[in-house]
């Protein structure tokens, strides 16, 4: 059996990029602050859409979000709003888009208050990613309880796009949650 054969469902006979992101980052721990908000935009730009359309989109977004910058997102105006709509690198979705500078906003009193997001995120699992034992694609939820009462605090604190499939989607980029399937080549040791 090919190493291919052996990876999630989803990366299989995928695109480079796709394959590349499963490979490397995806179930990965992350404690980075600007990547926790850049997956947290992309999550959130994917609804209604695949995975692949939005990674395909990734640099694109990053050129137009000023690296995610987070503090530099959370000034943005309504020109910039009208400047991402014109952007046809992006998903041009208003809602979405208002959303990120909300987000931003939102982003910063997390930090504000918790002192980093990472410290905000990872409280939530005592630092330690849940790690997932399957054998097969049907056994990977698409949210849980985790996801679930994320999903509901962080729209508390005035985030957008996080719905618990969202979130659930969300903790599993950013390694929070690690759902490799067990005979896959890329799960962490």
């Amino acid at each position: 059996m090919s190493d291919d054969d052996r990876r999630c469902s989803w990366a299989r006979n995928a695109s480079e990029p796709m394959t590349a992101y499963h490979d490397t980052e995806w179930g990965r721990p992350s404690h980075e602050e600007r990547y926790l908000f850049e997956m947290l935009i992309l999550e959130g730009a994917q609804a209604g859409l695949s995975w692949s359309t939005v990674l395909h989109k990734r640099e694109n977004y990053r050129r137009a979000m000023d690296g995610f910058d987070y503090d530099r997102v959370a000034e943005y105006g309504p020109e910039d709003t009208e400047r991402l709509l014109a952007d046809p690198g992006i998903i041009r979705n208003r809602l979405k888009i208002a959303s990120v500078v909300r987000n931003a906003q939102a982003f910063q009193r997390v930090r504000e208050e918790f002192g980093s997001f990472d410290a905000y995120l990872w409280d939530r699992v005592d630092g330690t990613p849940v790690v997932g034992h399957w054998t097969s694609p049907d056994q990977v939820p698409v949210t849980t309880d985790l996801a679930d009462r994320l999903s509901r605090d962080l729209k508390r604190r005035g985030f957008g796009f996080v719905g618990g499939t969202i979130a659930y989607s969300y903790l599993q980029a950013t390694g929070v949650v690690e759902d490799h399937l067990v005979t896959c080549p890329a799960k962490p040791s």
